[in-house]
């Protein structure tokens, strides 16, 4: 099967730059299938889980959100933050959760409910990264040079 470059980059790094197959996410209108030599396009990207296929398999990058760049030659993400699915603090992440379930139960006037709730989404998407990853291994290991450890 053929390959296209992808890059996801946060403002901070190179999170990931390897040849892939093919790239599944949520951008702004909804779930998008990315394959090499796709049209041209430009949107924005919900948080969520990035899906990316390779020859040994599929991995996933949490994403807090960004843009994406599709050209018949490459695909960007700019993504505002950006983990490895084996890079994930999974009680770093169980902690975030409990906080933010605890900020939603308590629903006062001080309480942030937007920002909560986002909190919380980002929780449960970063766990559900790291679950995937400690389910089905982590393939894009090999293109990172990082020996596994977030940086």
């Amino acid at each position: 099967m053929s390959t296209v470059p992808l890059q996801v980059i946060t403002p901070d790094r190179v999170v990931f730059s390897g040849d892939v197959q093919m790239v599944s996410l949520r951008g702004g209108d909804g779930d998008l299938g990315i394959l090499p030599r796709h049209a041209p396009l430009v949107t924005t990207v919900k948080p969520g889980l990035v899906k990316v296929k390779v020859a040994e398999g599929e991995d996933y990058i949490h994403v807090t959100g960004g843009f994406l760049e599709v050209l018949p030659t490459r695909i960007t993400i700019l993504a505002d933050a950006a983990e490895l699915s084996w890079q994930i603090d999974v009680e770093r992440a169980q902690r975030a959760k409990e906080r933010a379930e605890a900020r939603l139960s308590q629903r006062g006037e001080d309480v942030d409910v937007a920002r909560a709730e986002a909190a919380l989404q980002r929780a449960e998407n970063r766990l559900r990264a790291a679950a995937l990853a400690k389910e089905h291994g982590s393939v894009l290991r090999k293109y990172v040079d990082d020996g596994g450890e977030e940086s």
